[in-house]
């Protein structure tokens, strides 16, 4: 991508809970499990310790695939000539669309005056961008790429 940008962000999903914070409530979670497992053999039901495990389980597994996709990037950058939506993992980075600057519009779509999509359109292909966004942080991105692509139009005007 030639020349300067005018935007290039990184927008990431928020996570509200640390590594340490999981630590702290799977820990929790196991306690109280084995708490639990220990009632319930004393009461005579050997098979409940086995479901207990399951949920364990199931609960770090699910935090595990949240953390996996916390750890996803997708990046907007805006050129004079053109824009490049990539979407980045630790593993890889794909490329999801590019169109000449001069051509692409800024879709936003609400509901209730709330932004609940944002699209970039370029002759009957569209992609959606800024996902992992709050409505309020979508519409002040969308707002951002607005001025970014006048800008890069302006020029090469």
């Amino acid at each position: 991508m030639p020349g300067p940008f005018y935007m290039d962000a990184e927008i990431r999903a928020n996570r509200s809970l640390s590594e340490r914070g999981f630590i702290i409530l799977i820990s929790v979670v196991t306690l109280a499990n084995c708490a639990s497992a220990a009632v319930f053999v004393a009461m005579g039901a050997t098979f409940v310790p086995i479901f207990l495990g399951i949920d364990l389980l199931a609960v770090f597994l699910a935090f595990m695939a949240s953390f996996r996709a916390g750890k996803r990037v997708e990046r907007v950058q805006v050129t004079a000539r053109d824009i490049r939506v990539t979407r980045e993992s630790p593993r890889a980075s794909q490329l999801v669309w590019e169109s000449p600057t001069a051509f692409t519009r800024v879709r936003v779509e609400k509901d209730d005056g709330r932004t609940v999509g944002l699209k970039l359109a370029l002759s009957g292909r569209e992609v959606a961008v800024a996902a992992a966004l709050s409505p309020r942080e979508r519409a002040e991105f969308a707002q951002a790429l607005e001025r970014a692509i006048w800008q890069a139009k302006r020029e090469r005007g």
